[in-house]
């Protein structure tokens, strides 16, 4: 480590100390100077120089703490030496490091009117000693001192300031960069979480039914426990499918475009009511309004709330489902009833509400609102209102919607 970087070094950690120490060696280099002379009148150490000499120093190892107060000090006793006679060296490098010090610690204005007092009040203390002009080289090197001095302190405090800028915009950006991908793990925790839920929640719970409807019939009717069999085998090739599919896009790397289905809509309505159908669950679906392409993601979102409330109906033992959709210029509204069920039936004894959460989520995410409870005479109701444009555009789902729908109400499919 060199001189100077020892030097800033020991001058951060101990600030006042070290101006001491500089204030103690300027005070003895003024005191030994004029008895190392050459022996001449000039000699001898005056009182009045020692007192001069005292007060500069003494000054100068306070500059950190009061900067302006020690400036003014050191100026006003160093012209009143100049306008004597008596200045030495040592009086200007004393003004000058007090100039230095206020350039370094405050602004730039601060600094420009420092050193320009600086000046003026010495050149006036030079000129009532000589009674010269403000152009003589003596008075020049006045102004010019205390013009470097603002200058150089100036200086090093916009560098100081445009590194401690730089820290602080790369400790925001490095505390951004965290913040986002805190953000984006969450997110993505939470949208697989919500994606297993959806795509296997209804598949585990018909195995839960027909896995019960089969310990119930195996004995008295052998063929419809075989039937209930082939669901159960069914659905779970269907889990296996998806947690395979799950996890195969878990491992990809991010730079790989991994294969997935396409995403699930109301296209796939009917597909998704017959899984149910097959199950037992009596579900009836009325469309009011001709069907018109939605974006992308309120189809999905409409197409998870039909699925999770399809399913918490069939594992809550309900038996008839009523499915309305609402198409309207601007929106769409899609609401789910299910009857009390007539029997208790057996369910998981722990519900962790993830699916109606997840509900929520994706209908807000798609910019829509639900609410879902009992409705009044037993069951339970779904209601989401979800924002979609008619483009006057229509699918060949859609025409087929048209055919199916030729009125305003529709009809009725059981």
């Amino acid at each position: 480590m060199g001189t100077v970087a020892l030097v800033r070094k020991a001058s951060r950690l101990h600030p006042y100390l070290f101006d001491g120490i500089i204030a103690v060696c300027l005070f003895v280099i003024s005191v030994s100077h004029p008895l190392l002379a050459p022996l001449s009148g000039q000699a001898r150490l005056g009182l009045g120089q020692a007192a001069f000499s005292a007060v500069l120093c003494g000054a100068l190892a306070l500059r950190r703490r009061y900067p302006l107060t020690v400036l003014a000090v050191s100026t006003a006793a160093t012209a009143l030496s100049v306008a004597l006679n008596t200045a030495q060296g040592l009086a200007t490098l004393a003004v000058v490091i007090a100039v230095y010090t206020v350039a370094v610690s405050t602004n730039r204005l601060t600094a420009v009117l420092a050193g320009s007092f600086t000046a003026l009040v010495l050149v006036g203390g030079a000129l009532y000693s000589t009674r010269g002009t403000v152009l003589d080289p003596d008075k020049v090197v006045l102004v010019l001192w205390s013009g470097l001095a603002a200058a150089v302190g100036d200086a090093i405090r916009s560098n100081r300031d445009y590194v401690l800028a730089a820290e602080e915009r790369a400790r925001r950006a490095e505390q951004s960069r965290e913040e986002e991908t805190r953000r984006r793990l969450a997110e993505d925790r939470l949208r697989i979480a919500r994606d297993l839920h959806d795509v296997m929640a209804h598949h585990i719970a018909v195995i839960n039914v027909q896995a019960g409807v089969a310990g119930h019939v195996l004995r008295t009717n052998p063929e419809g426990a075989q039937e209930a069999l082939g669901h159960v085998r069914r659905a779970s090739q269907t889990v296996l499918d998806e947690i395979g599919t799950v996890l195969g896009v878990l491992r990809e790397d991010e730079d790989v475009t991994a294969p997935t289905e396409p995403v699930p809509g109301l296209g796939r309505m009917e597909e998704l009511i017959e899984s149910f159908r097959g199950a037992g669950l009596r579900v009836t679906w009325r469309r009011v309004g001709r069907m018109y392409p939605l974006p992308a993601p309120v189809d999905l979102a409409a197409y998870r709330l039909l699925q999770e409330s399809l399913t918490n109906a069939h594992k809550h033992g309900g038996e008839a489902v009523w499915i309305r959709l609402s198409y309207h210029p601007r929106q769409l509204t899609v609401e789910v009833d299910n009857e009390a069920p007539s029997t208790q039936r057996d369910v998981p004894s722990v519900s962790t509400g993830y699916g109606l959460r997840g509900m929520r989520e994706r209908v807000s995410a798609a910019g829509g609102r639900m609410s879902a409870g009992p409705r009044q005479g037993g069951g339970f109701q779904v209601r989401a209102v979800l924002p979609a444009t008619q483009t006057g555009r229509a699918t060949g789902l859609g025409r087929r919607a048209a055919a199916d729908a030729p009125s305003q109400t529709g009809r009725e499919r059981g």
